[in-house]
């Protein structure tokens, strides 16, 4: 910069500098680089001064320490001299010369006042630069002195209220027992409790009856239902492929497992291990292998005239970067195509990355729903028969291959359609003598015998025999249940940082590796997934933890602490209790990974047990835990809650999927007419919402608020809407509920103010007050005059759904209660926790 220039600018900067310190008032005391500086250095200058080289601009990084204190800029300067208000940085943000400030007017980014003050500020208290917080292994924090002792009830509590005496808060009352009881039984087992689980509770008078209560719920089969569908919806599970034709896919005995071992609460590193590679323990058996199902419940593309090849790196992206956001929390997507603009993460890390996950046999071909590699969990007679069937095939592929060798001769390491005898065919027979006899599809095995066999002796019996011997072991694969799992090459596939995340441009081979500002992998050998799971689980890994018990509290309390639970990075939230959750996260690890402890921890404290009601406008989202959690049920528990509370709930564990009630004309739309919905009976029309049947393109049509399962998922969607109230007014599963409900009403008693209380208290777990009751007194008369004069509406309405009604009951009067049923099932109180 000239002499002259600078001259200008100090006078152009004296009345900003005015103005921004005389708003230093509302700054904290001490500027802290991660909570304050880093968020307004990532949002407003990493898109050109961050971790991205192709995209950085004046060879200025800002994200890293070396870059702000120590490079040297075009002019000889240094971005940030620590306690100089001269440093480069700050003179140019607070520039008014539009080709000197930053940053610049065209990327239609600015900074407020109080981020110049921020800046200011840091850079007078020593400009102290941090590691980004969620990358330095968490250590357990001390507790702070409060000014109550008599609140907290163990550790939770005391770093939450320290923070709400920061804020200037203070605990709300403890919720009511009834209310308490029905808020835990919703989250650990997503059902109600019952009117004698209530009962029996509220009798109990003893100083642990709630912590009792607690151990039973956990210890509930329940448990792993209701924990099992976060999981699944981070794990993207699905009964079909997705894409067109949406072929069906038996991954349900996965899903199985998930349940089993969240019941008998697996350690949470080994429950890591198993889904990421199981294959790969030692003497690996079949139940150590179907975990990895995990990897195998992406998307799977086998549209016509798909590149397989594409189709297999698409699917490694997949896990590559699913195991980014359950794990790591960490935006991994970025670094297909470029280095990360915001987190340090190379293209080239992120292929070393890819690697650990690009060594499984699959081809990408295939279209059906087991494709390999597959593991058979079918009977031990079902397997013989399709290990004979399999032998099958590949003696008869060997007999073409052995006459494919004399019709088209070819050189060592090439295959018959690189014979300059197969150059005159078609392209798509070229491509079917590409592949091993053993690897063609029926079409192109029928296109061979179409066309070309009928030209060479003798071929046209062996291709009909291997086509034969290929729908004999079909039609076994269907009555066998073969579900997708990984396995691993035996000579390793060479991994290419790919051109822009394109799968046919290849660049530099790349070994298996792990990002530089994470802490190393132990080495013995090529590391593999098995070594890259138990990284992710090793106690100085600083991701693993946060991330999981963030999700865990993101599930009772409906925010995280980090309120972007698949995202820790630059761009991710800040903690709202950073000392609580490194301390939740080194607790986890110390307690061998204990899932339930974890729970039990949680609903245990004096911040879970809090009324959830408001008691001042203050802290709206209940960002400082000054009150309980509050928050709609999603969708499925509500299908859930629905049946439970009218009986009709079919209690039973795992199995495969249901198909219970749906609009017509559903699945016909969304496949084009090829697939109807065919509607199951009996007791499975009202198994739990977990087992319904998810068709990957167009969801089950009840679960209206749910993850689409099309990719990985850990940020559930709340949202209430008309349409929502459309679904649990008129659906068939709530109509009908409501009136196998409305007979268990009428079974309790004769009168009507036993029953609307009976009925009140079962959907909310308290009795209705006078006002309330007088209310539902007057609609049920007002549904019996109704029903008096449309007795035939009466009697559409007791005929929704299959279960039976008993003839015993009053036309009228099942009606009308029918209606308060309907009524309670849709209270605001009923659908949500609170």
């Amino acid at each position: 910069m000239q002499p002259r220039a600078c001259i200008r600018l100090a006078f152009v900067l004296i009345p900003l500098v005015a103005t921004v310190g005389c708003r230093s008032e509302r700054l904290p005391n001490v500027v802290d680089y991660n909570y304050h500086v880093k968020p307004i250095l990532s949002d407003r200058c990493y898109s050109c001064h961050g971790p991205d080289a192709a995209a950085r601009q004046a060879n200025l990084r800002l994200d890293t320490r070396a870059g702000l204190l120590d490079s040297l800029l075009a002019d000889d300067s240094i971005p940030v001299v620590p306690g100089s208000r001269q440093s480069t940085l700050y003179r140019r943000v607070t520039s008014k010369d539009i080709h000197f400030r930053m940053p610049p007017p065209e990327s239609n980014l600015t900074l407020s006042e109080r981020d110049i003050a921020m800046l200011g500020k840091w850079i007078d208290q020593g400009a102290n630069v941090k590691n980004h917080w969620s990358f330095v292994p968490p250590s357990k924090p001390q507790i702070a002195e409060l000014t109550d002792e008599s609140w907290p009830r163990g550790p939770i509590d005391k770093f939450v209220l320290a923070k709400m005496e920061e804020m200037g808060h203070k605990p709300s009352a403890a919720a009511d027992r009834a209310t308490l009881l029905r808020r835990v039984s919703l989250d650990l087992t997503g059902l109600p409790p019952t009117p004698e689980e209530l009962d029996a509770f509220l009798s109990d008078e003893t100083e642990d009856a709630y912590e009792k209560a607690v151990d039973r719920l956990l210890a509930s089969s329940r448990y792993g239902e209701r924990w099992a569908w976060n999981w699944l919806d981070a794990a993207r599970y699905a009964d079909t492929n997705g894409y067109q034709g949406d072929p069906v896919r038996t991954m349900w005995p996965w899903r199985d497992w998930v349940i089993q071992a969240i019941n008998s609460n697996m350690p949470y590193d080994d429950f890591t291990v198993l889904q990421l590679a199981g294959d790969l323990l030692r003497d690996a058996s079949a139940e150590h292998i179907l975990p990895t199902a995990f990897n195998r419940n992406h998307m799977y593309n086998g549209e016509g005239g798909r590149i397989p090849e594409e189709t297999r790196i698409e699917n490694v992206f997949d896990r590559l970067e699913t195991v980014g956001t359950v794990w790591m929390g960490l935006t991994l997507t970025c670094a297909r195509c470029h280095d990360h603009k915001y987190d340090p993460i190379s293209h080239n890390e992120y292929f070393s990355l890819f690697d650990f996950f690009n060594q499984t046999s699959e081809t990408g071909s295939g279209y059906n729903g087991s494709v390999p590699p597959v593991l058979d969990v079918s009977s031990s007679t079902n397997k013989t028969k399709l290990a004979a069937l399999v032998r099958g095939v590949q003696a008869a592929s060997a007999r073409v291959a052995e006459l494919e060798a004399r019709i088209f001769p070819h050189a060592p390491g090439e295959t018959a359609g690189d014979s300059p005898l197969a150059r005159g065919l078609l392209g798509e027979h070229v491509d079917a003598l590409h592949l091993s006899p053993d690897k063609r599809s029926s079409y192109y095995l029928g296109l061979l015998l179409k066309d070309v066999a009928p030209h060479h002796a003798g071929y046209s019996p062996l291709l009909r025999e291997l086509l034969d011997a290929n729908a004999a072991r079909d039609q076994q694969r269907q009555q066998n249940t073969l579900i997708m799992v990984m396995d691993q090459l035996k000579e390793p596939r060479e991994t290419f940082v790919l051109v822009r995340g394109s799968y046919n441009q290849p660049a530099d081979t790349v070994a298996p590796g792990t990002p530089r500002f994470l802490p190393p992998m132990e080495r013995q050998g090529r590391p593999d997934r098995l070594a890259l799971a138990r990284w992710l689980v090793s106690p100085a890994h600083p991701l693993t933890a946060r991330v999981t018990v963030n999700r865990f509290w993101q599930a009772f309390f409906g925010t995280g602490i980090v309120a972007t639970p698949g995202d820790f990075g630059a761009q991710g939230e800040l903690p709202s209790h950073p000392e609580l959750l490194d301390f939740l996260a080194v607790d986890f690890v110390e307690s061998g990974w204990n899932v339930k402890a974890l729970h039990r921890q949680i609903v245990t404290s004096a911040t879970y047990r809090q009324s959830s009601q408001r008691t001042s406008d203050a802290d709206p989202d209940n960002k400082w835990l000054a009150r309980g959690p509050r928050m709609r049920l999603p969708s499925w528990m509500i299908r859930d809650q629905a049946l439970q509370l009218s009986g009709l709930l079919t209690d039973s564990v795992g199995g495969p999927p249901v198909f219970p009630y749906q609009p017509e004309g559903v699945w016909n739309e969304a496949t084009f007419g090829q697939v109807t919905y065919s509607q199951d009976s009996g007791g499975d029309l009202y198994r739990r919402s977990l087992y319904t049947f998810w068709r990957r393109i167009v969801g089950p049509t009840s679960f209206f608020d749910n993850a689409d399962r099309q990719v990985c998922t850990v940020r559930s969607v709340r949202t209430n809407t008309p349409l929502h109230a459309l679904v649990t007014l008129n659906d068939v599963t709530y109509v009908e509920a409501a009136r196998v409900m409305a007979e268990r009403i009428m079974e309790v008693a004769s009168e009507d103010t036993t029953r609307i209380r009976f009925a009140f208290r079962q959907a909310t777990a308290r009795l209705p007050d006078q006002e309330e009751e007088a209310t539902l007194r007057r609609r049920l008369d007002l549904l019996r005059a109704e029903y008096r004069d449309k007795p035939e509406a009466a009697t559409a309405l007791l005929a929704v759904g299959e279960a039976a009604r008993s003839d015993r009951l009053d036309t009228v009067e099942h009606a009308a209660f029918t209606g308060i049923a309907m009524l309670l099932l849709n209270l605001d109180e009923t659908i949500t926790k609170q």
